[in-house]
């Protein structure tokens, strides 16, 4: 929620995919991929297309991400002076792989405010599993149940309902132009 990846993550997926014979949109991605590892999307592609990715396709992707970032990744609005104010402990939980979360980051300018990072690639399951946001609390000395969570994806809302945390959807970033489905109830 602190910098709007996930359009340009999707345009570059879909891009990547149809090169390779493998068409979907980007709503399909929204639905499916939205908020989770790289690891997790390949599988999902292997299991609804009966395929693997082609080798070398995870590099070329990060590739061409990351150059798309350097023109276009801006932070949300509002972000960096919530952060600038911000009076409580926090960290970043993202699903992206260590490189790509620094780099966001820093081409965002988000890096300047010092968050711990925390990513997918630290824990055995990524969102919709808790582990991810677990893992972050641990290493913050937090009780998870003191932790809010502010999230953009539902496999996010599902993992941090899952840690017993609080959790609030944002719905600000240009992936949320359609309603973000509400994660079941316990």
């Amino acid at each position: 929620m602190l910098i709007d990846s996930e359009t340009i993550s999707a345009a570059v997926l879909v891009e990547l995919a149809a090169e390779a014979g493998i068409a979907f949109d980007a709503a399909y991605v929204r639905e499916h991929f939205l908020g989770r590892s790289f690891p997790t999307v390949a599988r999902i592609i292997r299991e609804q297309w009966g395929r693997d990715l082609p080798d070398g396709f995870e590099a070329a992707y990060r590739q061409r991400l990351l150059a798309r970032f350097e023109t276009e990744l801006r932070p949300v609005p509002g972000a960096p002076e919530m952060l600038a104010r911000l009076q409580v402990p926090a960290c970043i939980a993202t699903s992206s792989s260590p490189p790509r979360a620094a780099r966001s980051l820093a081409i965002a300018g988000i890096d300047r405010f010092g968050l711990p990072v925390f990513t997918a690639s630290e824990v055995p399951r990524g969102k919709p599993a808790p582990d991810l946001f677990l893992h972050a609390a641990r290493r913050m000395g937090a009780d998870p149940a003191r932790c809010l969570v502010i999230e953009d994806s539902l496999p996010g809302l599902t993992a941090a309902r899952a840690a017993g945390m609080q959790v609030l959807l944002f719905a600000g970033g240009s992936h949320m132009a359609a309603p973000c489905p509400a994660p079941s109830r316990r």
